[in-house]
């Protein structure tokens, strides 16, 4: 009687878990309604967390400081719960490197003060986001699925130049500087990547003229990507079944690459 007890218990927390897993797929993944605003929810409030994470720099000696970033560790904790619950393959999804971005985001927001100096890299859930079906689904629905690269090339070069600026002001600005620290840490990360370089403002010592070299070659490589993206002729997404080629022109009848017959939808479709 009492073996049988605790297999009926074991079996409806096992249904109860399915249950609960399948919803979550459904508000993740589906298509209804109540799952599109339950999509763009979220979104709004990953909007949120990023904006706090881009000034986060300068908040940081304040009292409400740790209020707030132990709040959003606790959303970030919950968001990403659901979406493990929501993977079909749960170690593969750990393994996918948003998961793995997020996960540190979600270490260094419960440890702020021992991770302090790290503390910049949260801006990378941006990027996150970026590659998440949360951002493309309703944009590709609307119509603008063709200005998905540009989108892709325009929010790397914004997490790399906020990430940068986080950077700079931690270990050359941080000091004293506050928000106007905060801002000439900007102000130099976007006069390097642009290669402007007034002059007015320099890191100091070697490691500042090395720091100043690797955001001036990785800045005006993220902005080639991204004038590629806007200046060359429009391709679409379709992997071709033969040898993989992912990006061909709309009205393409065979691939450029190996010649295999394709069938690319119609966008109107």
């Amino acid at each position: 009687m009492g073996i049988s007890s605790e297999t009926g218990g074991t079996e409806r927390e096992a249904n109860a878990l399915d249950r609960l897993r399948q919803r979550l797929r459904i508000l993740y993944h589906g298509h209804s309604q109540s799952a599109l605003r339950f999509q763009l929810a979220v979104m709004v409030v990953d909007l949120l967390i990023i904006a706090f994470f881009v000034v986060s720099p300068v908040l940081r000696g304040r009292p409400s400081f740790l209020w707030i970033d132990y709040s959003i560790a606790a959303l970030l904790a919950a968001d990403i719960s659901a979406r493990a619950l929501a993977a079909n393959d749960i170690p593969r999804w750990l393994r996918q490197p948003t998961s793995l971005v997020d996960l540190f985001i979600l270490v260094t927001l419960l440890a702020p003060l021992w991770l302090a100096n790290l503390g910049f890299l949260r801006v990378l859930r941006l990027w996150s986001l970026s590659r998440s079906g949360f951002l493309w689904r309703p944009l590709t629905r609307r119509g603008y699925g063709p200005w998905r690269e540009i989108i892709h090339s325009a929010l790397n070069l914004v997490t790399f130049l906020f990430v940068v600026t986080g950077f700079i002001y931690t270990f050359f600005f941080r000091e004293g500087s506050g928000l106007a620290g905060y801002v000439d840490a900007l102000y130099f990360t976007v006069a390097s990547i642009t290669t402007t370089g007034y002059g007015d403002i320099l890191l100091p010592g070697t490691w500042g003229k090395l720091t100043s070299v690797a955001i001036m070659i990785a800045g005006i490589s993220l902005f080639i990507r991204l004038a590629q993206a806007i200046f060359r002729p429009y391709k679409v997404r379709y992997p071709c079944p033969q040898c993989g080629l992912q990006r061909h022109d709309p009205d393409a009848v065979h691939c450029k690459a190996c010649g295999y017959p394709l069938k690319i939808p119609d966008p109107g479709d």
